[in-house]
């Protein structure tokens, strides 16, 4: 089994220093077919690809989209754990060519390689019934898409592995061309189109292979694919007018298509129409909380959450936030009922993030006439009662937190804001009120100084999403070793329908742009897209224009999904990236030790930890391996 194994893995083109190089011996190729005959080794097979793929991609050690955006603000220690977050360093301009962070080609090809040779021999199975022989093979076209797909958007154009290649070939032969983005974006659709008509529905499929494809799946992935290549960074791309491989052939087409965007906006309406018809939806609404605000956080915290059960995700892998957890868990010091040792408490969400949510009346703090955005850093207070046991009635609060969005109120935890830390009881109540100035108890800084050794929250911030309220803080791990995280949900479908239509149409209307929109906001306990906007606003002819709209939708996506490693690509296909993460990091003066000093005499945040920095074009995408370019003769990407 390991000649088999070395036999399938290595090439020249996909493991560079590879000494397997010359021919495969015929042992090892009876090797290969001695597996494809048995269904149990056949499923182990198709099962190990899906593992591997999921430790690359579910990982937030090793995902840089859930670290290298602007949504975070470190601890300094953090800075040290490049092994962990590395991610981080890439938000500060410190990506590398000699050994990228988050370089996953090489890994990549090996299970391109590996669904390869599923493809080509699951037939030859014995003890299968040709259906699930149809099946696996379907879904593991579909898997090889996936692959292609996040190879595509993370180096942009990408050399094409249709079928596997002899280990007998010359050097050069091993050497390929990269392929036009538009060629690249035209395989995907391709093999997912044939792999559709043998994808079942989720109700049609067996709960034990939960993490497989399915027909609202697939569909959901074909949308998003074709919005991507709809989108600037694909779609008249002029920064990249001139890049060529090296056959001299242009790999970007610097002409701006429309018709791009109506096909992705069929493709979303398609993938909602299939969802509708089976049995994806948002769960039903929550009602066993005190207040409606609380009913709408319960919801917002259930979007985030399943063991293969939530109705709203459309394709889910397990892992994902382990290694996050450890940095995101508040570290409560001096309490004994919650503190838990593994837990750090350091990774605040930026200050950027905190006023991305919208006020109540679901607009921007920048354009809701109601909410005093000119006063946001004074203190106030909150005396209505369906504001109870979110922050602290008739007690002084910054402005910032009154009056938010639910989802704000889910996902965010500051000063003199509630946080349930585990489920209350008679004798214990759990929904604790975080004291973020120093001296003031286990939220508190718990040094003098900012200091580079230890761990600190240096934002006054905490990020709650991902961090469930049911759970108690302490032994939080005990809880949460079965959750699933997703890789596409339902809003996602709705969200791109909105956003193909609107860069479609002359002008946005209610049936195509305004309608799926709402679906989002409806379910996150804003007011409609219509309703905000014209009754609240101080821009109310905003949502009737194209540009408007486009504002209103990107924000909209930043906020419903926040921390879920969409911001990353988003800010990238846009073609916004030079803009949204070149900038300073702020937050509040967590050494004071009153709201004076604390709040910064109500002049603002400060300036806390390092910049962002994005170089434009050159962060576009992630640079190869300067040992891989030397092997294989690729075309590095430009700007390294």
């Amino acid at each position: 089994m390991k000649k088999y194994l070395v036999s399938i893995l290595c090439g020249l083109f996909l493991l560079p220093g590879c000494d397997y190089l010359n021919m495969v011996p015929e042992k090892d190729i009876e090797t290969i077919e001695s597996v494809f005959e048995q269904r149990t080794k056949v499923e182990g097979w198709w099962i190990g690809v899906y593992a591997d793929l999921i430790s690359l991609l579910q990982s937030s050690d090793k995902n840089l989209a859930f670290s290298a955006s602007d949504e975070y603000t470190p601890s300094p220690v953090l800075y040290t754990s490049i092994n962990l977050l590395p991610g981080f360093l890439v938000a500060n301009g410190q990506q590398m060519s000699q050994d990228p962070y988050g370089n996953i080609w090489a890994k990549m090809y090996q299970l391109i390689r590996r669904a390869n040779v599923f493809i080509d021999n699951v037939d030859k199975t014995y003890n299968m019934t040709q259906e699930d022989k149809t099946w696996w093979k379907a879904d593991m076209k579909a898997l090889k898409a996936y692959i292609y797909f996040e190879l595509l958007r993370t180096y942009g154009p990408i050399c094409l592995i249709p079928q596997n290649m002899p280990v007998d070939l010359e050097m050069e032969d091993y050497q390929l061309p990269r392929q036009p983005v538009d060629t690249c974006f035209k395989e995907i659709i391709r093999l997912l189109d044939e792999a559709e008509p043998d994808i079942p529905r989720h109700s049609q499929r067996s709960a034990i292979y939960g993490f497989t494809f399915t027909k609202e799946a697939l569909y959901a992935l074909k949308a998003r694919v074709l919005v991507y290549a709809a989108s600037p960074l694909f779609n008249g791309n002029i920064f990249y007018a001139d890049f060529k491989n090296k056959n001299g052939e242009l790999l970007f087409n610097p002409t701006y298509d429309r018709e791009k965007w109506r096909i992705a906006a069929e493709a979303a309406d398609k993938a909602a129409e299939i969802c509708a018809q089976g049995d994806r939806e948002f769960p039903a609404k929550g009602s066993s909380k005190k207040t409606t605000l609380l009913n709408h956080m319960d919801d917002i915290e259930q979007s985030t959450y399943s063991m293969f059960s939530n109705k709203e995700y459309l394709l889910e892998w397990k892992g994902g936030m382990t290694t996050i957890y450890i940095y995101l868990l508040p570290r409560l010091v001096g309490d004994n009922n919650h503190f838990e040792a593994l837990a750090f408490g350091c990774l605040s969400p930026s200050m950027k993030m905190v006023e991305m949510y919208y006020t109540e009346n679901g607009l921007p703090i920048t354009a809701d006439v109601y909410w005093n955005y000119g006063n946001r850093y004074k203190l106030g207070s909150e005396s209505a009662l369906a504001y109870e046991n979110v922050v602290p009635l008739n007690t002084d609060v910054v402005r910032l937190h009154l009056r938010r969005e639910p989802r704000f109120y889910a996902s965010i935890a500051g000063d003199r804001m509630y946080w349930q830390r585990g489920v209350s009881t008679q004798s214990l109540d759990n929904n604790l009120l975080v004291q973020a100035r120093k001296g003031e108890g286990p939220w508190s800084s718990q040094q003098d100084v900012i200091v580079s050794n230890d761990y600190q929250n240096i934002c006054g911030y905490w990020v709650k999403k991902w961090i469930y309220s049911w759970i108690p803080t302490k032994n939080y791990y005990q809880g949460i070793t079965n959750e699933t995280m997703a890789v596409i949900r339902l809003a996602e479908v709705y969200m791109m329908q909105a956003e193909a239509w609107n860069e479609y149409l002359d002008a946005p209307d209610e049936e195509h742009v305004y309608k799926p929109l709402n679906k989002v906001r409806v379910r996150a306990g804003i007011p409609t897209v219509e309703d905000a906007w014209t009754n609240y606003s101080s821009n109310p002819g905003k949502i009737k224009t194209k540009e408007g709209m486009r504002e209103i939708i990107r924000q909209e996506y930043n906020i419903e999904f926040a921390f879920e490693g969409h911001r990353y690509w988003n800010v990238r296909r846009w073609m916004i990236a030079q803009t949204e993460m070149n900038g300073k990091s702020y937050g509040w003066n967590v050494l004071g030790s009153t709201a004076t000093t604390f709040y910064n005499d109500e002049n603002g945040p400060i300036e806390i930890g390092r910049s962002f920095k994005f170089v434009a074009p050159r962060d576009y995408f992630t640079p190869f391996k300067a040992e891989e370019i030397l092997i294989s003769g690729m075309k590095q990407n430009p700007g390294w």
